[in-house]
């Protein structure tokens, strides 16, 4: 639900034709989230970020966001720099993931990752399978969606959040997920990401806590989250088995 006359991608829109009357104008995200705060302050600045990205044609993340319908505005300069975008000059926009040329290095917020395929293609099997059966996780958990943006690979000062969830409280639930032998230092990730949504994006006075769900609980990721009033742990487990067909 809107908050003001139009969803943001229209107020989005209003920017654009106020800000770039000639269409070789450029503008940064600071220019944008600046616009906002002072037309429309009661949209928070990592939903202006959001936005920005998904109705920015050639962003490799728009296409975490799985949306319904793209709206195609802006072009991305590198470095922070958009324009609009030109249909007759630049490249086919991005809409789904196998757009995305290899090796494509015009979106800064790209992070390297260094495992390889298998658990990689394991660890999206099971955030699909958590986001289809969130209750699972925890009774009265929803996916956050709002305008369009959902909580499946949410979008974090550069990172991508696994799960943004919101429990029956209200309260924002940051989920990370690891496939392998939970290690300690995903606690310092989670408390960054936290601190980040609280920061930035959680309204004032609106609880964050995250959720930890690994294949095996490591007994130092249970220490190091003993410290930590505001993570929890779960554990998952994956069992099958083989019926003979006469």
């Amino acid at each position: 639900m809107s908050i003001y006359h139009l969803p943001v991608w229209g107020l989005f829109k209003e920017f654009a034709d106020e800000v770039l009357k000639d269409p070789n104008n450029i503008f940064e995200k600071r220019d944008a989230i600046s616009w906002f705060q002072k037309k429309y302050p009661d949209i928070k600045k990592a939903t202006v970020d959001a936005h920005l990205k998904v109705m920015s044609t050639n962003r490799n993340g728009r296409t975490h966001h799985h949306l319904k319908e793209y709206h195609n505005v802006f072009f991305f300069l590198g470095q922070g720099k958009y324009r609009r975008y030109h249909p007759e000059n630049d490249p086919a926009p991005i809409m789904s993931k196998g757009d995305i040329a290899p090796h494509n290095e015009t979106d800064s917020d790209s992070i390297d990752d260094n495992d390889d395929e298998g658990k990689f293609a394991y660890e999206k099997d099971l955030e699909n399978y958590l986001l289809k059966n969130i209750n699972d996780i925890e009774d009265g958990l929803k996916l956050y969606e709002n305008e369009g943006i959902t909580g499946q690979q949410f979008p974090c000062g550069g990172r991508w959040i696994d799960i943004l969830a919101v429990d029956h409280q209200d309260s924002l639930v940051v989920i990370e997920l690891k496939v392998d032998r939970g290690h300690e230092k995903v606690v310092g990730q989670i408390c960054r990401y936290i601190a980040w949504i609280r920061d930035n994006f959680a309204n004032e006075g609106q609880h964050v806590r995250g959720i930890i769900i690994g294949h095996e609980i490591s007994e130092d990721l249970r220490l190091a989250c003993s410290m930590v009033e505001d993570v929890s742990l779960r554990e998952y487990s994956i069992s099958f088995s083989l019926n003979q067909v006469n």
